[in-house]
């Protein structure tokens, strides 16, 4: 602990602890994920946890749920020492967790969900139904019961999530990223649920690299750093830039400013763009027509399944859409892509940081330099006569290059890119995709899940690419950064642009409304 730590007493006002971890220690190979971790959660709070990405938190949490064994330490649950072999133990002894990514069965209803896994508690029929409702009554968590998820918004998968940890018999409950596809008021509604129900006695473990809401919602914040707990403070004592601090060890970079537009090129021209669902053939984008400039960011905003991943996907190449894609390269050369594959797409200019990188953008087994080479194939080749060979020592070079410019912290250029942060594995993407320097750079969340430290390199790497003519269509369900890196908003609501907004002139609230079909009060108008 260093100056930053507050007494228990003063922290948590001499409450009972729900959850004591006492000397947790995990290591795997080459590192230390937790090293002698004290952790002290009192009954009825909402305990923060924040760090940076690979400070430990994840480990801790899973160790908590039964997912990991620590080398060594203890846990005690209610004053209870206790060992967890699975989280089928955690979930005995009161403990849930709600993951980052919704786990829900997407043709089950409501209902199901909830019953699924937990046949014995309630049974599967009125029981069941009975126990729910009850449930929500007490929480104020409603969703229609008999409502598939798949037609469901994500504020309702949020509540069900929920739910199930609630409906399997949990106390305290670990929250992962709770927000990360809310809108604001939709935010709101939940800090104001969790609020009610740590007054009901119900204590929530809560990580979130969203600073304000942390303060916004936690009683107490532990601060993780490098797999050790570096403070614990009342949440009212402290602002988002001392925990900031607390969180890296230092000063984050102050942003570049925005660069002015002038009279600039267009460098992507959509006219009249759809895509249709491939399972039920339904239209699930446009038509859309939109346009972004040398130089410009055009955000995307929208709730989640609006029509913002068959956007990029079809812009990129990698899902089937009628309409026109028109790209102006940096030479001022201008070709139609409809007709080319995504490799080809790659090959006139677009970068594409995905919005799920586990599964769209990386081969975590992989070597560092061998994920420089995802997408690059064609221009990562040796010199004649060899050009049917890959230049393999010029990825290595360029990859060694990457880890210095976008601080990706690794001990070398050959370690799997699973053992990254996924913070450093989302730096060395960006990089990748701005190697080059492609003329229009498609960033689907590129901070999603990522530290304060990380979050002000990607945007001061967006900023600069902004800077050096690179035009960049942005999707972010993150309000905030839309409006601070983005010239104009053009708003999704299902599958077609409804509004068009200057970001200079909005906040957050606005561009809430605006995606849930109201109109935002400067700026624009559907």
């Amino acid at each position: 602990m260093n100056d930053d730590t507050i007494t228990d007493d003063a922290v948590t006002g001499g409450r009972a602890p729900a959850v004591e971890l006492l000397g947790i220690t995990k290591h795997y190979p080459g590192v230390a994920a937790n090293s002698d971790v004290r952790l002290r959660v009192r009954c009825g709070e909402i305990h923060a946890l924040c760090g940076e990405n690979g400070a430990g938190k994840s480990t801790l949490m899973k160790i908590l749920y039964g997912m990991e064994t620590p080398d060594s330490g203890t846990i005690a649950v209610h004053g209870e020492p206790v060992r967890f072999g699975s989280p089928t133990d955690a979930i005995a002894a009161g403990i849930g967790m709600v993951h980052q990514h919704f786990m829900l069965v997407d043709n089950f209803t409501v209902l199901e969900n909830l019953a699924l896994g937990a046949e014995g508690r309630h049974g599967i029929g009125v029981g069941a139904r009975a126990a729910a409702r009850e449930l929500m009554e007490r929480t104020g968590l409603r969703v229609d019961l008999d409502a598939r998820v798949h037609d469901v918004g994500v504020a309702d998968r949020q509540r069900l999530e929920i739910l199930k940890v609630l409906y399997r018999g949990a106390r305290v409950i670990i929250l992962d990223e709770p927000t990360a596809v809310l809108v604001p008021s939709e935010v709101d509604e939940l800090f104001g649920v969790l609020r009610a129900m740590v007054a009901d006695g119900f204590t929530f473990l809560f990580i979130s690299h969203k600073l304000d809401e942390v303060l916004a919602v936690a009683d107490t914040v532990t601060v993780l750093r490098r797999g050790e707990v570096v403070g614990e403070v009342a949440a009212a004592a402290v602002d988002a830039g001392q925990l900031a601090r607390m969180m890296i060890g230092g000063a984050l970079p102050q942003p570049r400013p925005r660069p002015a537009l002038g009279d600039r090129h267009a460098v992507l021209t959509v006219r009249d763009l759809a895509v249709s669902d491939p399972d039920s053939g339904r239209a699930a984008l446009g038509p859309v027509s939109l346009t972004v400039r040398a130089g410009e960011v055009l955000g995307i905003a929208g709730v989640e399944g609006n029509g913002q991943t068959e956007l990029m996907a079809a812009i990129a190449g990698l899902a089937a859409h009628t309409g026109s894609v028109v790209l102006t390269d940096r030479g001022g050369g201008s070709a139609e892509l409809s007709s080319l594959s995504a490799l080809r797409r790659r090959e006139r200019g677009i970068g594409y940081v995905a919005e799920d990188r586990t599964r769209q953008s990386i081969l975590g087994a992989s070597s560092l330099w061998r994920n420089r080479i995802l997408g690059f194939q064609s221009r990562l080749v040796c010199p004649r006569p060899w050009r049917a060979l890959l230049d393999l020592a010029r990825a290595r070079r360029d990859t060694a290059r990457i880890l210095v410019d976008f601080d990706v912290r690794a001990p070398g250029i050959g370690v799997a890119m699973a053992s990254l942060s996924g913070g450093n594995q989302q730096k060395l993407v960006l990089g990748r995709e701005l190697s080059g320097e492609p003329a229009l750079l498609l960033a689907a969340h590129p901070t999603r899940g990522v530290d304060v430290g990380a979050q002000a390199l990607i945007w001061d790497r967006i900023r600069a690419a902004q800077q050096n003519g690179i035009a960049v269509l942005l999707v972010s369900a993150d309000l905030d950064e839309l409006i601070e890196l983005s010239d104009s908003i053009a708003v999704l609501l299902r599958g077609r642009v409804t509004a068009t907004l200057a970001a200079a002139a909005l906040t957050a609230e606005d561009l809430g409304r605006a995606m849930l079909g109201g109109a935002a009060s400067e700026g624009g108008a559907p």
